[in-house]
């Protein structure tokens, strides 16, 4: 395991550093290192082999549902996805979404959609989705166009999604759609729709520079019981906000496990690379970028692991969390490029440690809320605080 120091930190009992250390040996045992070409099939495989080592468990609340325990531990899966990370980016991928696609059925489901799902994505033995970006409604969910007509019992949605995680292979999704109750972010209400029904179609499957199963949905006249909704009508909006303040710290996390596999790679190659007589690590520039990378992860990694503790306190961490992912997305970024530059043409090679960091994490700076985005997050809350 890579350096592990950081696990004393005092915002860890003992509980987290042990998951984290074994969580670590059982992915050096069943995390594959090489990617194949099918990356459904891949991901399919990496849930299933989480939900039976145990690990999914952390993904969802609810301990009558086979969850960890009945509240989400924020500081659990932060550790668990800077774990995977740092072994395999799909592995990660798989974890995160069967946390982030179920969380509104962990926050707001009824007893027995809890009943229905979480007890099977705990178990790896269902795959989820979290279906809330459209063409023309990313960071501005207040533009979402796809509706969803009441009809009696049921509920007509009409519209598309894009960006979908998953999308392709999950057996259901979570899907936001406007209800109509107010206008803007008000009037939106989230749904369970199954993968197969009626009127609900992968529209397209999107290709990116770190595969992973990713697509557009399309929903025509799209008919599903009332009971499938989540949380009360035209609260969707707080539904997906809630949901996306669960997990948006583990993308920093998951962005440390990055980060830290590109430095365990650059110290390798620069103790070892001969040049000169010497290797690279003897070389003042090799040590000030090495101390550069280092620095750069310990403050991403306090900033990731205060909000995480804080959370696990009960505290709102609305800032906090837009500081640890923006600041743990871009400067592992930095690290990883970094790490590629001491590879040389190596480090442009297909597939080579440092090459697939390179492609994994630049799409940490965009998804669950891009850089910018975070940065008014920041700014608008230090400025609400100010004129309060």
């Amino acid at each position: 395991m890579a350096d592990t120091s950081y696990l004393d930190w005092p915002f860890f009992e003992p509980r987290h550093r042990e998951l984290a250390q074994a969580l670590d040996a059982w992915a050096s045992e069943h995390i594959p290192q090489d990617h194949g070409h099918d990356v459904d099939a891949e991901c399919r495989a990496l849930v299933q082999s989480l939900g039976a080592g145990g690990w999914l468990r952390h993904a969802i609340a609810g301990t009558a549902e086979g969850g960890a325990g009945d509240t989400i531990d924020t500081r659990a899966i932060c550790l668990i996805r800077e774990t995977l990370a740092r072994h395999s980016g799909l592995a990660d991928f798989a974890f995160a979404m069967q946390g982030l696609g179920s969380g509104a059925i962990s926050l707001h489901g009824t007893p027995e959609q809890r009943r229905t799902y979480l007890t099977r994505v705990a178990a790896g033995e269902a795959i989820s989705a979290f279906a809330l970006s459209e063409p023309d409604a990313g960071s501005d969910v207040a533009a979402m166009a796809c509706a969803a007509r009441a009809d009696g019992d049921h509920y007509v949605l009409d519209g598309e999604k894009t960006w979908i995680s998953n999308g392709g292979i999950a057996d259901f999704y979570v899907v936001f759609a406007r209800t109509g109750e107010a206008p803007g972010a008000r009037g939106i209400s989230a749904f369970v729709v199954e993968a197969g029904t009626p009127g609900f179609e992968i529209a397209e499957r999107i290709d990116v520079i770190a595969p992973h199963p990713l697509a557009r949905l399309r929903f025509a006249g799209c008919r599903i019981p009332a009971a499938q909704r989540v949380g009360a009508a035209g609260e969707g909006f707080k539904v997906a906000m809630r949901t996306l303040d669960v997990f948006r710290t583990s993308v920093a996390a998951a962005a440390l496990g990055f980060a830290r596999r590109a430095l365990d790679e650059a110290l390798r190659r620069a103790t070892t690379r001969r040049m000169f007589k010497g290797v690279l690590a003897d070389f003042q520039l090799t040590q000030a970028k090495l101390a550069q990378m280092a620095t750069a992860i310990d403050s991403a990694a306090l900033l990731t692991y205060r909000a995480a503790w804080q959370r696990d306190q009960g505290q709102t961490v609305t800032r906090e969390a837009a500081m640890a992912k923006m600041t743990a997305t871009e400067n592992a970024q930095q690290v990883i490029d970094a790490a590629v530059q001491m590879f040389g043409g190596l480090g442009v090679v297909s597939e080579q440690p440092v090459e697939r960091l390179y492609r994994e994490i630049r799409a940490l700076r965009i998804y669950e809320g891009a850089t910018e985005v975070q940065q008014l997050i920041i700014a608008r809350e230090l400025l609400r605080d100010a004129a309060a």
